[in-house]
């Protein structure tokens, strides 16, 4: 049962109105750009999850996408949070296309393509520390005792996935591919059968997650180091994005397309910079 839904994230809608408001000759635009299709590409990858997520027992196990909690002295966030009678599980999403090496000698995690080879902070550290960081979380709460497990989840199915020092150690342990995360959740359940997390317990700890989700807040011409004065002023025609629909007899007119629109009372028709 999903208790609290995916949504995309707040700084991908601004960074997609912000690009439709600068210009594109702006000196900035290839930066967000490149930065808006990173964050795009984890947003996609986080999706992928729905179609296996689907086939859990949806009156036993509960799920979170998207937490983001304060564990006394810092913000943590938490792709995703399956509660199930048994076990706690985080899941950290990764969308690569081409070949990942983790590199657990410099723990770091190298991405492979045709195109070039990059670097990347280590999955394992990360998850792993947000794991450590929902315990401090939990006992800070009172729900104590509840056994937690962290995996790190490859979204294309078509991603080669290496260990670089040593072939003999088990990273199918944290690692794998979205099709395998069944087959995962259930030898997890299997491992931690002799615990059981009460229904009632369960529904007061979501309670208390969904309350002490913290959304971030991003100031995003601040974040470029763009001027209010080089944003692009007027109203956007939703038909054929065309810029400085006209107000004419009450109703808005797309000079380009000629489509109309009714009062901007109406918040589907408004797409301002702000949104």
């Amino acid at each position: 049962m999903i208790v609290k839904e995916r949504k995309m994230p707040l700084i991908l809608r601004k960074m997609e109105a912000l690009l439709r408001r600068i210009p594109d000759y702006h000196p900035k635009r290839k930066d967000i750009e490149v930065r808006f299709s990173k964050y795009m590409g984890g947003y996609r990858g986080e999706e992928s999850l729905d179609y296996p997520l689907g086939f859990l027992p949806n009156k036993e196990s509960y799920i979170l996408h998207d937490l983001r909690l304060w564990d006394g002295a810092r913000y943590f966030q938490i792709d995703t949070l399956i509660i199930t009678p048994a076990f706690i599980l985080v899941l950290e999403v990764k969308n690569f296309l081409g070949m990942l090496v983790f590199d657990q000698e410099f723990s770091q995690l190298i991405c492979l393509s045709e195109e070039k080879e990059e670097s990347f902070p280590d999955p394992l550290l990360q998850v792993k520390r947000h794991e450590n960081q929902l315990n401090v979380w939990l006992n800070h709460h009172r729900f104590d005792k509840i056994a937690i497990e962290s995996l790190v989840v490859i979204s294309s199915p078509y991603t080669l996935i290496k260990n670089s020092i040593n072939p003999q150690t088990r990273l199918n342990e944290k690692v794998l591919h979205t099709g395998k995360l069944m087959n995962k959740m259930e030898e997890l359940n299997k491992r931690h059968s002799h615990h059981q997390l009460p229904n009632k317990l369960a529904r007061k700890l979501i309670r208390q997650l969904q309350k002490g989700h913290t959304p971030i807040e991003v100031d995003i011409l601040q974040r470029f180091k763009i001027k209010p004065d080089g944003i692009l002023k007027g109203v956007y025609c939703l038909d054929c994005g065309h810029l400085l629909m006209k107000r004419m007899s009450a109703k808005w007119i797309c000079p380009e397309c000629l489509s109309t629109s009714g009062s901007f009372k109406n918040r589907k028709y408004v797409l301002t910079f702000s949104e």
